[in-house]
């Protein structure tokens, strides 16, 4: 397993030691103890997956109270995923970093509680897998606006479809304080 460092600490790109021959493929998706090392202690209690067609864009998604880690990576297709620290106080509040997770390189991508994620399609669909720390909880959803100029996140799509929840979220300066993660160092 190779772990690879963000410029946002505590997010980071994990490559799955990958063994295949003619019949197909094998990889550990997740390994408690191996991710602990990489930095990666997580407990999970919920997982999904969606379906996207390209151009699709989902977030910039939070949970708040009760964040959500979530380790995520595509089955199927290719995204660009993102992930931007929200965390009131935090030394890298505002900033972002991207990944290219794909079916072919078996990426995953861990964003932290207090981060915000999103990810667009760039494949003709892509299937994503998030494994969270925390249930989904519907009163606690919150979002930010994707294409937010203070964040300036470099999307690789410039007219991307979005559902209307994502349409009409908030840009970062305009949450309220009390509806951000506080960072905790």
């Amino acid at each position: 397993m190779k772990v690879i460092q963000t410029t946002l600490p505590g997010a980071v790109v994990i490559e799955p030691q990958v063994f295949g021959d003619a019949r197909g493929f094998f990889y550990e998706s997740f390994h408690a103890a191996k991710f602990r090392e990489a930095g990666v202690d997580a407990r999970f209690v919920q997982a999904n997956v969606s379906r996207s067609a390209k151009g699709v864009l989902r977030g910039l998604h939070y949970q708040w109270p009760h964040p959500q880690g979530k380790l995520v990576s595509v089955l199927e297709g290719e995204v660009y995923d993102v992930a931007v620290d929200i965390r009131r106080g935090s030394p890298t509040f505002g900033r972002w970093v991207g990944a290219m997770l794909t079916a072919e390189n078996f990426r995953h991508f861990w964003v932290p509680e207090g981060f915000a994620h999103g990810f667009c399609v760039l494949s003709e669909f892509a299937t994503f897998s998030y494994q969270c720390t925390a249930l989904y909880e519907r009163e606690h959803d919150a979002g930010i606006r994707w294409n937010d100029a203070d964040i300036a996140i470099d999307w690789p799509v410039s007219a991307p479809l979005l559902s209307d929840k994502d349409l009409r979220a908030p840009f970062l300066k305009d949450v309220p304080p009390e509806r951000l993660p506080v960072y905790s160092p």
